[in-house]
């Protein structure tokens, strides 16, 4: 199996990440370590180089990043420090050969100051489109993050049309989906591909959306550490834990455990050329 989006660089591993990775290794579960800011790409791309055979890595600003008042988020890094996103910076980092995608990155208006809305859209469409430019300047596919103002589909409408007005093919990937029905329409029509997580096990929200995504756009994710399947909710995610999600995709695809591994790992495994 693969974790398509996990954090295995994040701090929340500090104390015991190498045996994480080898309680994965002994599960053959590989994983992309994915990068939120500069310091946790740098950080995804020293594991991808210590375990080559087992994780790759991603480089990207998390749209969060962008403002200045970011929450700190202790399972993240310790520093607390903003980070100011560099496009020559980031250029640099991502021409490692470790790198699978750009990202993740995109647009998130889950909580925006009413007041300072407009302008921190502003930031993180700029944010967004340099990574856009980014990913097609190394050829790689984008790792997208998109969360919507509750009850609505204003980002992913948003995060559509910056895309479908861009000139690059760019294989977008959108992690941790949580669009309408019509909306997923939108974004199967226009080749996207989706990955799903844990959340699923516990949440019946997502089941419409994935019997109607076919089974060659869905790739597998953890997203850990956050967001624990069923039986491990409440407890810190690892990406072993990602037959729990194949678990849950047997019953809504009316497939075999097998089929669904071996098709969520070939489409990983040729979108991020791996």
């Amino acid at each position: 199996m693969i974790d398509a989006h996990c954090h295995i660089q994040f701090q929340a591993y500090d104390a015991d990440r190498d045996e994480v990775i080898k309680r994965c290794i002994a599960d053959d579960v590989q994983m992309i370590a994915v990068g939120t800011k500069y310091s946790t790409s740098v950080n995804a791309i020293a594991l991808a180089e210590k375990y080559p055979k087992f994780i790759w890595a991603t480089v990207g600003f998390h749209p969060t990043h962008v403002n200045k008042s970011v929450f700190h988020d202790k399972s993240e890094e310790k520093s607390e420090a903003p980070e100011i996103f560099d496009y020559q910076k980031m250029l640099e980092l991502a021409k490692n050969k470790k790198v699978v995608a750009i990202g993740e990155c995109g647009l998130d208006y889950f909580r925006l100051d009413i007041e300072r809305r407009t302008s921190i859209i502003a930031h993180q469409r700029e944010a967004f489109e340099a990574q856009i430019n980014l990913a097609a300047e190394l050829k790689k596919p984008l790792m997208l993050h998109c969360r919507a103002s509750k009850g609505t589909d204003d980002a992913y409408e948003d995060l559509y049309v910056t895309l479908k007005t861009s000139t690059y093919n760019l294989k977008p990937v959108l992690h941790f989906y949580a669009g309408s029905l019509a909306m997923t329409k939108k974004f199967v029509d226009a080749g996207y591909y989706f990955t799903f997580g844990g959340v699923i096990t516990f949440s019946n929200d997502y089941d419409e959306i994935i019997k109607y995504i076919p089974m060659d756009r869905i790739m597998l994710e953890t997203d850990a550490p956050y967001v624990a399947p069923i039986p491990y909710r409440g407890s810190r995610n690892e990406p072993r834990y990602l037959v729990e999600v194949a678990k849950r995709l047997v019953e809504l695809k009316q497939l075999p455990q097998d089929e669904i591994i071996k098709q969520t790992s070939q489409t990983t495994q040729c979108i991020l050329n791996l």
